[in-house]
């Protein structure tokens, strides 16, 4: 059986202020199994960076139980924080120290040694070595967020928290860090990622939550979360022709001849909807026929559906 690295048992997190408590954290369950990259996504405000916060020991939880390494990460801090490396939401450098300079600090910080050779490695692993000798401040917003990569691959950590790690790169460089964090994934660490990029969790997770309004309210493989929503048919039909055939989907016509199928039986009334055209000799012009996708399933729930529509047989 797949040992947990981390679990979370009815976790919440409450805000106060001058009026009422804000509940961002509303009783969440997860578990995270050793070696497996879990994405958390969740629109803004979703509550996944106050999540995120609590499991790596940044900030207790109001209530429930959370543990990493079987430890419970804000009050045992010492025995997990060694062991775990981050990359924050936003993070603040000092401007006038150079990028390696920055580096041996913070691995002083952690109490690790960092021998010139490990150094000058962890850069090229982001892409900074010709900034080595660079201060912070003239980096640009790219560049940091690469070095607060390199920052939280010191060590070569058992556990990556990797919150947005990626905003603010151009595609290249997205690419470059999927392949930093695939590569530790090759080396058995276990990664927590947070992203507002969705292809990004389906290109790299094991498997994923959704948060919404402080809950998770789906969560499985890429595969278990989009099993739900319905695949899509689009097609245009000649002027004149037949109306389209009956279809285990629900049809709907959209402007002029153009039609659009939501069907949970993609290959079966893409078939009926050949086979018919064939029969009729009816042209399908700008056929688009697609599954559905995470992208779909993560719209439902931010639109507060949460679920599929429900289709006419």
């Amino acid at each position: 059986m797949t040992t947990p690295v981390i679990t979370a048992s009815g976790v919440r997190r409450s805000y106060r202020g001058s009026g009422p408590a804000f509940e961002a954290v509303r009783g969440v369950d997860l578990r995270v199994d050793h070696g497996e990259l879990f994405a958390l996504l969740g629109t803004n405000g979703a509550g996944k960076t106050s999540l995120l916060e609590v499991i790596e020991g940044l900030a207790p939880a109001t209530s429930g139980r959370v543990r990493v390494f079987g430890h419970d990460p804000y009050r045992e801090r010492s025995r997990v924080r060694p062991r775990t490396g981050m990359v924050l939401q936003e993070a603040g450098f000092p401007s006038d120290v150079t990028t390696s300079e920055m580096l041996r600090t913070w691995a002083a910080i952690q109490g690790r040694g960092l021998s010139r050779t490990h150094a000058d490695d962890t850069l090229a692993a982001v892409g900074l070595s010709r900034r080595a000798s660079v201060t912070v401040s003239s980096l640009s917003g790219g560049e940091r967020r690469r070095l607060d990569l390199a920052l939280a691959l010191l060590g070569r950590p058992d556990v990556l928290f990797l919150d947005e790690p990626t905003t603010g790169l151009d595609p290249e460089s997205r690419r470059d860090a999927w392949s930093i964090v695939r590569s530790r994934l090759d080396d058995g660490a276990t990664v927590v990622l947070t992203t507002h990029y969705l292809e990004e969790a389906e290109e790299l997770s094991d498997r994923l939550a959704i948060m919404h309004a402080g809950r998770i309210v789906r969560e499985g493989t890429v595969a278990d979360i989009v099993a739900g929503e319905p695949a899509r048919i689009g097609v245009t039909l000649p002027a004149g022709s037949p109306a389209p055939p009956p279809l285990l989907g629900r049809a709907r016509r959209t402007a002029g001849t153009r039609y659009e199928v939501t069907t949970p039986r993609l290959q079966d009334d893409l078939l009926t909807l050949l086979t018919w055209a064939e029969r009729h000799e009816v042209t399908l012009a700008d056929l688009d026929a697609r599954p559905a996708s995470l992208e779909q399933a993560f719209l439902a729930i931010a639109e507060g559906s949460g679920a599929p529509d429900k289709l006419a047989a």
